[in-house]
């Protein structure tokens, strides 16, 4: 019995070392001397969309894996932050930061920002890669002549230079009437009424009574002569005055008799507007019995916004759209502008005097025009208006000024034309400013804090932005 306990504890030695050795060559030590430890993922983003991310593993809607992001370790690459920590920014971007350390809505921690790392103020550093996945694109400051469309409501109006009033200057009656509806269109010289008047008829017998004694004295003296050619040229002449035609006077000195009705005749070619004339009806001296507009020309009566009028210039050439025909355009010039401004609508009444040669513009249609309003100087600086973060308070857009580096640069704009603003101040021909993914950058570069750097005078307190801006448009 005794000589059995040697070989068991032989054996047992033996087993214990093949463990041992088992156990070594399954865990071999690492070149330092110490095993490796598992890093902890920060979160877990979407392998196709980094934009959604996960603080689990889990699994996308095809059945891949979550991709697992670690935070960077220090090497002997990355040289080590140093120096005055500014600010906390947001570890995913977004435009907030802090001026204590917290935590984001996933519990991951916000990133200091060093003085060392501060740029200069309202400089804007993004990776090259970071600006192509944003799809930055920039243009070019320069001159431009600015041209802007203005636009006004109006309607068709008869233009009142055009219009007549038949009123007789003597009493009479209507015998009968020869244009007797209104709209109807008449011709110059077209007879309108033939009327009856006692005192037509007693001037005409006076005119003739003189014209006889004219006659009779031309073996007379010469005072009577000049008498009796006064007379007859006086009663002629008072003939004119009631608008009698010089046809009408040539028939009543042909005949030499006087004639008991005589026919008013339109003064002008155009159409009958009112027609207060009955037949048979009296009328008295001055009463209005026709009334005619002559429709070649009319006009627009538009009704042009206060902050448009000042792009409105005499003799502009005006685009015209008549509601009533559609697939037709109209042309004009701006006759007159009105020199008050109705204070309901804040607009000012111009006028735009069309022709009307196919009678087809009728006063009462709706319509609008347009017009390119030119500005005041000839070429000015402008920028595209996408280009423009307005933050409410100020104007700024981002000025690049290398690969990956912008400058967010307040400027001061003017009129906007074009789909580009004129710039008063901040910019210069040949500047490159960004036109497309202004938001972006804004969100992933903190653009409200460089813009609050503005505002420091220099000195490193950073204000906590309340709210971002945006600007892409």
């Amino acid at each position: 019995m005794t000589k059995f306990i040697p070989l068991l504890l032989i054996l047992i030695l033996g087993l214990s070392l093949g463990f041992w050795m088992g156990r070594h060559q399954e865990n071999p030590p690492s070149l330092n001397g110490s095993a490796v430890s598992e890093r902890k993922p920060l979160y877990y983003r979407h392998p196709m969309n980094p934009q959604v991310t996960s603080t689990t593993p889990t699994k996308d809607e095809m059945g891949m894996d979550y991709v697992a992001i670690y935070a960077e370790e220090p090497t002997a690459m990355t040289p080590q932050k140093s120096g005055k920590i500014l600010y906390y920014r947001h570890p995913m971007g977004a435009a907030d930061t802090s001026l204590v350390p917290k935590k984001d809505e996933m519990g991951m921690d916000y990133l200091p920002v060093y003085e060392s790392e501060r740029a200069t103020l309202g400089q804007i550093q993004i990776s090259p890669e970071k600006v192509q996945k944003l799809g930055v694109k920039t243009a070019t400051v320069m001159e431009r002549t600015l041209t802007h469309s203005i636009r006004a409501l109006g309607s068709i109006q008869v233009d009142e230079r055009r219009v007549h009033a038949v009123t007789p200057k003597f009493a009479g009656w209507i015998q009968r009437l020869y244009v007797n509806a209104t709209g109807q269109t008449v011709k110059r010289g077209q007879p309108l009424l033939e009327i009856y008047s006692p005192e037509l008829v007693t001037a005409q017998q006076e005119y003739l009574i003189a014209r006889q004694g004219q006659q009779a004295l031309q073996k007379g003296s010469v005072q009577a002569l000049a008498t009796a050619k006064n007379l007859a040229e006086n009663a002629l002449q008072r003939l004119h005055y009631w608008d009698i035609a010089p046809a009408q006077l040539q028939r009543l000195q042909a005949l030499e008799k006087p004639v008991d009705t005589l026919s008013l005749l339109s003064p002008l070619t155009g159409v009958v507007l009112d027609k207060p004339a009955q037949e048979g009806m009296r009328f008295m001296p001055g009463e209005l019995l026709f009334r005619i507009a002559d429709l070649s020309t009319v006009w627009l009566l538009a009704d042009v916004f206060e902050q448009d009028i000042a792009g409105v210039r005499l003799g502009q050439v005006v685009q015209v759209h008549i509601n009533a025909y559609p697939d037709r355009q109209f042309s004009g010039k701006v006759g007159f502008i009105y020199p008050t401004l109705a204070t309901e609508t804040r607009t000012v009444k111009v006028r735009v005097e069309l022709p009307n040669t196919e009678g087809l513009l009728k006063p009462g249609l709706y319509g609008g025009l347009t017009l390119a309003a030119l500005d005041d100087k000839p070429a000015r600086l402008a920028v595209p208006d996408s280009a423009v973060i307005d933050s409410g308070t100020r104007q700024v857009v981002l000025l690049k000024r290398g690969v990956g580096q912008f400058e967010a640069r307040p400027v001061k704009l003017g009129l906007l034309a074009d789909g580009y603003y004129a710039v008063l101040e901040g910019l210069a021909a040949g500047d490159e400013v960004v036109t497309h993914a202004n938001f972006l950058i804004d969100a992933e570069s903190n653009l409200k804090s460089a813009l609050d750097g503005f505002g420091d005078k220099g000195t490193d307190t950073v204000q906590t932005p309340t709210e971002p801006t945006h600007g892409d448009r």
